[in-house]
């Protein structure tokens, strides 16, 4: 009897026992059916946000469109120099490039329009520098470039008028007429500064936004980077008069010479407080298509090698440095040089990081070097 009701009680524990497990299981079945509409709610959610995002993300890629489509809004590019090798890049536009996250997308237009507005700059700098130069100094402009570079060396507020590109002179063809003005070259820059053309020939490029943003008269330098394309376009004088004497029938501003001659004098007559910094082009190495064809000191498109082009900066800076004009031969002192074109050159004349490292660094000495003399 009693083995019986022991064997009754072990068949009871086990159906109990059972009874807990199958529980178990659908408890278990239940959480996951639960967790599982929750994903899948989750998942509609995202889905829902993320068509929402593309959604707003299309209407503002439409909206700025429209607005690259506004005459207002420059879009032209720099003409290339001549010869079998530039040193012309795309100078940087005031086109703005749109970002888009899913926090952005719903941002309010209020929001957006804010977030247009310039940040007022409060750093306290010691110095005021203006840059006119080719893409040497266009290049990288916004970090890593020649100019925030020197800035950040110097603490300069700096403004960047380098367009890539560019000559320091006219061009054949280019009327220096004031009304009918139309050449970007250096002389375009430096008239446009002293009001006496029509600045809207840089509308579209970083320098035409400067022109309206800079009060020139803060000024602690100016410095006048050109020559590169001068050399490249084939067509350009380094100077109107011959050696040996006599003079060739262009017009001054017309050379590489006279028109950096012609800048240093304008500038300096307007601002006298201000220094003027003139670089030489550096060391270049020049190829068509994959062909080496030459260096700054064997190449010669009829005009002079790109190391004569350097020596008549010189030249120049020489006549006025009674005036506070002073020389950073870049072809000589850059450290860029035939041994070290593979570092510091990325193709025969652009900078690499290094190479604007390099190059910017003995800038920034000689620009200290006059701003604090007795250190």
């Amino acid at each position: 009897m009693e083995d019986r009701n022991r064997a009754r009680k072990g068949r009871q524990n086990s159906g109990v026992l059972l009874l807990t497990v199958l529980i178990g299981f659908c408890i278990l079945a239940m959480i996951e059916i639960i967790y599982g509409q929750a994903q899948i709610r989750v998942e509609k959610e995202r889905l829902a946000l993320e068509e929402e995002n593309h959604q707003t993300v299309q209407e503002l890629k439409a909206e700025w469109n429209q607005l690259k489509g506004d005459p207002n809004v420059g879009t032209e590019t720099a003409e290339e120099a001549g010869g079998e090798q530039s040193a012309v890049i795309e100078p940087e536009k005031t086109e703005k490039v749109l970002t888009n996250t899913q926090e952005e997308a719903s941002v309010s237009d209020n929001s957006l329009q804010m977030s247009a507005l310039p940040v007022e700059d409060t750093k306290q700098y010691d110095m005021q520098i203006v840059f006119l130069g080719d893409s040497i100094i266009d290049s990288d402009r916004e970090s890593g470039g020649v100019a925030s570079l020197i800035s950040s060396s110097c603490n300069a507020k700096v403004y960047n008028m380098a367009m890539g590109g560019t000559t320091a002179a006219m061009l054949p063809g280019e009327d220096n007429d004031f009304p009918t003005w139309d050449s970007r070259s250096l002389m375009g820059v430096v008239n446009a500064i002293l009001g006496n053309i029509d600045p809207g020939i840089f509308d579209g490029y970083r320098a035409g936004e400067i022109l309206r943003e800079c009060d020139f008269s803060k000024t602690d330098y100016f410095v006048i980077e050109y020559g590169v394309n001068d050399f490249l376009t084939g067509k350009i004088y380094q100077s109107k008069y011959i050696e040996g004497g006599g003079e060739l029938a262009v017009d001054a501003t017309h050379t590489y010479a006279g028109a950096l001659d012609a800048a240093v004098t304008q500038l300096h007559a307007a601002f006298p407080d201000a220094g003027i910094l003139i670089i030489a082009p550096h060391y270049c190495q020049f190829y068509n298509g994959e062909t080496f064809v030459g260096d700054a000191y064997s190449l010669n498109y009829g005009y002079g090698t790109l190391v004569e082009f350097a020596r008549t900066a010189g030249n120049v800076a020489e006549q006025y440095k009674e005036d506070h004009v002073f020389f950073y031969n870049a072809m000589e002192e850059s450290g860029i040089d035939a041994y070290t074109a593979d570092k510091y050159l990325k193709d025969g004349v652009h900078l690499t990081a290094e190479g604007r490292t390099a190059y910017a660094e003995y800038a920034s000495r000689l620009i200290k070097a006059d701003f604090y003399p007795e250190e």
